[in-house]
Formats: C-alpha cells, structure tokens, sequence
C-alpha cells in the first residue's frame, strides 16, 4: 500500500530511498509481475535514448523526450486490460510498445513515414496526439460509447500539465464527469508547459484540485514511483469498471530532459534541480527497489538491456528500409471527391520530388 505524505499535498509514494524512508508493497503484484515492469521500464528507456541518438545523427525527425517518464506509462498501462483503450500524447509516443507494438512503427512516425500508422483496433490504442488536450473528448467519447454499449472496458488518457489550461481538457473532463464515463484523466505534471512553469500557469494548490470542478475524485502520486503510479491507476480503474465514472490522476514529476529536441532548456531550466532528478531517475529508483527485495540480478539486468538493445536496432533497421511513400497519399485522405485538379497537382508534386 502506499504511503500518503500530507507535507507534500497528499502524494502518494511506494518505493523508499533504501535509508530513511522504508519501502512498501502494493497487494496483487508477484515478483514475476515486478521483473515485468522492470523490463518495460528498461524497453522505454532504451527506446527513448536511442531515438535521441538517431536523431542526432539524421535519421528520424524532432523528437519529444520522455526521459524519466518512464514510470508513469508503465505503471499506468500495467494496471489495464487488454480490453482497455490509451489515447497518447507526443509525451507517450512510444506506449505502444507496451501494446506488442513495433519499435519500427513508432520510429516511422516520428520518421514522418505512412508506415508509422496503425490501426488502432489493433492494440487498442489511438493515434498519437499532438495539439495539447484536443484528444481528451475524443478518449472521454469513446469512454461514454463503451458505457452505453454495456462493455466493460475503461479508456485511460495521457496529458500534461499544460494541457489542464487547454479549453478541449475542460470540454473531455466535464463531459465524461457529466455522464460518469468510465475514463481515467492521466496528467503527467512534470511541472513545465515547454518553458511555462506550473506556477506561471495555474493558480491552483495542485492539479488534482481542478478535478472537484467537474465532480471528480483525485489522487496525487509520485510520477518516478511505478509501483505507486500502479495503484493509483487500478483503484481507477476499478470504480471505472464498477460505474462509478471517471478518476483524475496526477503524477508528480519534473522534466529533467528538453522538451523536444528543437528546445534549448538552458535559457530557463534549474540546472541544479535538473542534476538532482537525473539522480533520482525512475528506473534506478525502481532498480535500487528490486535490488533490496532480493528479487532482481545483475544476469536480469544485462538480459533485459540486452534485449531493448537489439529490439531497437532492428527497429530503426526495419523503418529506414521501408520504400519511399507514394506522395498521392497527400491527396488521398484529404478530400471525400478528388478536386478538378487533383491530377495535375499529383502530377506537379512528383515532378517536384523527382527533381
């Protein structure tokens, strides 16, 4: 169970500091369960450095960092059913993988390539969102149709903490408060709006306190805390499951990495709070945990880096292989009935290309 910490606003903590503060447990989870998340933790990780890497170097496009995120999207997803539906930022672009996605899809997308589309009836999981908030009455839509329908399944949707001043957040979060949609409301608070600080953005205590707004309950967790993060989601899920309507879920972090890779942080970031949460990532955190319940080895440690390794580099392998996209794609999807033009147009766009 976790521990509820007044002095920090109600946050809800698992993992200790392996000195002081004493490590707890969460019911349900076996220590296969636990390996599990470590090696989700490790394959998003490995994802995220790796894709930093290949932009460098050319080979996909900007990049949104989830450096140090990493817990609240494995937590979070590892309290779902299969059954269950994720609608994903930017933030997210790689949960997915947690789905059997492939990490060749997910780089295509950010490679700007059609074959990082998927289907999202596939692994139950929308496409990737990048306006702020504008996903949110999508997933709370989608939540109330599963209602309707008598099914059980739940919708969970990932966004930031910028996005709870977005006018399409206050639209999905009273929607689904309003006909008990069975949605959980993730907010990633890692405390910057790309370089708007929360307090600069909200005049709330916290951001769990704008839920009462819409006649939701709240929890605040740590967001480096994945066994927390775990909980907090399950008892959300769980009144989402019994009909008891929607849960916002704030997890407290702080970005420790840009934004993107097109934001230079300097001109605004704490360097010296930055080090401190770099020290503090969740996967060493997570590690360090494992280590002191006996449950994790140096042998898994290397098997697990090992694997997210080469599942990236055949990844990146597959999406620069793909064939260059057929540009008629542009016109395609656009328009219900080609235009006069569209031929000519076609017919200019490849001129254009093959120059």
């Amino acid at each position: 169970m976790a521990q509820v910490l007044p002095a920090e606003r109600g946050l809800r903590r698992v993992i200790g500091d392996g000195a002081s503060v004493p490590d707890g447990e969460v019911e349900g989870l076996a220590e296969d369960d636990l390996r599990e998340l470590y090696r989700q933790l490790v394959l998003l990780r490995t994802y995220d450095e790796r894709s930093l890497v290949y932009h460098r170097q050319g080979r996909i496009g900007t990049y949104a960092l989830f450096w140090n995120h990493e817990a609240m999207q494995v937590g979070s997803v590892y309290a779902l059913e299969r059954e269950d539906w994720i609608f994903p930022s930017y933030r997210e672009s790689a949960i997915g993988l947690l789905r059997g996605m492939k990490p060749a899809t997910v780089l295509s997308w950010w490679r700007g390539h059609p074959a990082g589309w998927w289907n999202p009836l596939e692994f139950n999981v929308a496409s990737i969102c990048v306006p702020i908030a504008t996903h949110v009455p999508h997933a709370a839509g989608l939540a109330w149709g599963k209602k309707l329908r008598g099914e059980s399944a739940s919708v969970i949707v990932y966004f930031g903490d910028g996005a709870t001043s977005e006018g399409a957040f206050h639209e999905g979060a009273n929607f689904a408060g309003v006909m008990r949609a069975p949605l959980i409301l993730f907010c990633n608070n890692n405390q910057w709006a790309i370089s708007t600080p929360l307090e600069a953005q909200t005049a709330a205590p916290t951001l769990a306190d704008k839920a009462i707004g819409y006649g939701l309950p709240a929890s605040r967790v740590d967001g480096g805390d994945v066994l927390a993060v775990y909980e907090a989601t399950r008892e959300a899920v769980t009144r989402a499951r019994a009909g008891e309507g929607p849960t916002f879920v704030e997890a407290v972090t702080y970005r420790a990495a840009p934004h993107a890779t097109a934001d230079d942080p300097s001109a605004y970031i704490d360097r010296e709070r930055v080090e401190e949460e770099r020290r503090n990532e969740c996967v060493g955190r997570f590690e360090g945990y494992l280590r002191r319940a006996g449950v994790l080895t140096d042998e898994l440690v290397d098997e697990a880096r090992a694997e997210a390794t080469e599942a990236m580099r055949q990844g990146i392998a597959e999406a620069e292989a793909e064939p260059p996209a057929d540009p008629a794609l542009v016109f395609e999807h656009a328009y219900s009935e080609p235009l006069p033009s569209f031929a000519a147009d076609l017919d200019e766009l490849r001129r254009v290309l093959d120059a």
